[in-house]
């Protein structure tokens, strides 16, 4: 009985697996179908097909996207899986870089147009107050002899033109007197009948022993007062040849004396100079003539004015900077040698002119070649030293605004390294916020603007906040940077792809314990030195 109720089972179990096998056979026919049918169809209608399947595929790694490989595979840093990289609607250059604007609002990034305009420079220098050395003279001894007495008897006392300072006792002045009254003697016993070759000899003794006198430091008044008393003095009162401070006393009371030695110094404060220092860097905007500010520790809040006459024609290798000298009037006697001040020269750029260069104001004016500071509205000589003076055209170029303003740009707009500069250049009418890296090549800075020389054009937009955060990102994608100027994406991953293998030996897992790569250098560092 089981053997015929199995027997009965056997067909129907035969017919359902033949069911199957037939449903099965045509679902997998209709589906071939339709997919045939699909690619079956004209090229005009799936064009984007055909083009996605044509384009090649590049594999990067999400965690150092300058891995750029032809195939799937392993990162040659981290050892994790590559993916797609994913196509972008536009293609950037190598120096450029594209963010979507929700990227942009969160780095914060600032643009400006580059202009032309006229931009004030502040030079800021410090110095010192020193003396004016044309008005500073020595009191030396015109004869050998001995000192009686000192009328001043120390330093810091003010005196005036013409006040007795030494009292000096000198034989050779006695026999210099003697000649002299002998001489007039001699002329006043001359008879009429007498020669006239006589007695143009003998006035010309009696001159000539008055002017050894002067020429041994007596005055016209001390000479007339010994042809008067008929009597030589065997003393000479020396007096001051200008005012001022004695500033130095080199001689004491009873000391002997030969000639040409210091008594005295003797300095008029009421012109000083300020020896201010300048950077190289600066000297284009310095002008002889230019009207310079200065502040000092001692008068705090209060602002001296004064105008340059001299800049030093040497360079100070040590501090790299350059002697400024300005002329400051000082009658009250506020203003101290040795004090230290802090000066400021604004001026509104009118060329990048070097060399010798003076202030418009000083054109069609007459200058004393050996003393710049004597400058007169008409020509004739020099108060100090009797030169001619000459026109200020012939010792110097007149610095005149320029026909046009200069192209500047934000002092934040450049990321400088010290050899060169980067501007980053926001790209018009691109489909995204593109940026490219550019050098420039920057004049003086004024303020807060560079004046641009070469790289930009007026009208171009330039980023000024957030610069160094799109020169990062280009970094990361190993393109030219700020420090990296030639890129590095292409030798870095070409030199992992054919090291790829070596890099991946058996005991792989034991290498990334002992290394830590740098994602931006592609390094091996030690651990030991590694720093969070």
């Amino acid at each position: 009985m089981k053997m015929t109720q199995a027997k009965s089972l056997w067909p129907n179990r035969w017919l359902k697996t033949t069911v199957l096998v037939v449903v099965t056979f045509l679902a997998g026919y209709f589906v071939n179908s339709l997919l045939q049918g699909t690619h079956a169809g004209p090229e005009h209608e799936h064009p984007n097909v055909q083009t996605a399947a044509q384009a090649p595929t590049v594999w990067t790694c999400s965690m150092h996207p300058q891995i750029r490989q032809p195939k799937p595979g392993k990162c040659p840093l981290c050892f994790m899986d590559l993916i797609p990289l994913a196509t972008e609607d536009s293609v950037v250059g190598e120096r450029q870089i594209s963010f979507s604007q929700e990227a942009l609002k969160l780095m914060e990034v600032q643009t400006t147009l580059v202009e032309r305009k006229f931009v004030e420079a502040e030079i800021r220098m410090v110095g010192k107050v020193d003396y004016d050395e044309t008005r500073v003279k020595n009191i030396t001894a015109w004869v050998p002899g001995r000192i009686d007495r000192l009328y001043v008897d120390f330093t810091g006392i003010t005196v005036s033109k013409g006040d007795h300072m030494v009292y000096l006792y000198s034989p050779e002045l006695i026999s210099a007197q003697a000649e002299l009254l002998q001489t007039i003697k001699a002329s006043k016993n001359l008879s009429p009948q007498t020669s006239e070759l006589i007695k143009r000899s003998t006035f010309a003794t009696v001159e000539a022993a008055r002017e050894k006198l002067r020429l041994l430091g007596l005055t016209k008044e001390q000479i007339e007062q010994i042809e008067k008393t008929e009597r030589p003095t065997d003393h000479v009162t020396i007096y001051a040849p200008i005012g001022g401070v004695v500033t130095e006393k080199h001689a004491t009371e009873g000391m002997y004396i030969t000639t040409g030695m210091k008594i005295y110094t003797i300095a008029d404060l009421s012109r000083l100079w300020v020896k201010l220092d300048a950077y190289e860097s600066d000297l284009s905007w310095i002008r002889y003539g230019q009207e310079v500010e200065f502040s000092t520790e001692a008068y705090p809040g209060q602002v001296f004015k004064g105008k340059i006459s001299f800049r030093d024609p040497v360079l100070n290798a040590r501090t790299r900077t350059v002697k400024v000298r300005v002329n400051v009037d000082n009658p009250d006697g506020r203003l101290k040698p040795g004090m230290f001040v802090r000066g400021v020269l604004r001026v509104r750029l009118g060329g990048l002119e070097g060399g010798a260069v003076m202030d418009p104001e000083l054109a069609g004016k007459w200058i004393c070649p050996m003393h710049p500071s004597v400058v007169k509205d008409q020509q004739g000589t020099c108060d100090i030293c009797e030169m001619d003076l000459v026109t200020t055209e012939s010792l110097y170029t007149t610095a005149g605004e320029p026909n046009e303003p200069p192209l500047v740009i934000p002092a934040t707009a450049p990321l400088i390294t010290g050899k060169r500069a980067v501007v980053y250049v926001r790209i018009p009418d691109a489909n995204k916020p593109t940026f490219e890296g550019r050098e420039v090549v920057l004049g003086p800075r004024a303020k807060d603007y560079y004046l641009v020389m070469e790289g930009l054009a007026e009208g171009e937009i330039v980023v000024t906040k957030g610069n160094f955060k799109i020169d990062s990102a280009l970094q990361i994608q190993a393109k030219p940077s700020m420090m990296n100027p030639q890129g590095g994406g292409a030798s870095s991953g070409h030199h992992h792809e054919q090291n790829q293998e070596r890099n991946m030996p058996q005991h792989q897992d034991s290498k990334v314990e002992e290394q830590i790569v740098c994602p931006v250098m592609g390094g091996a560092i030690n651990k030991d030195y590694y720093t969070v």
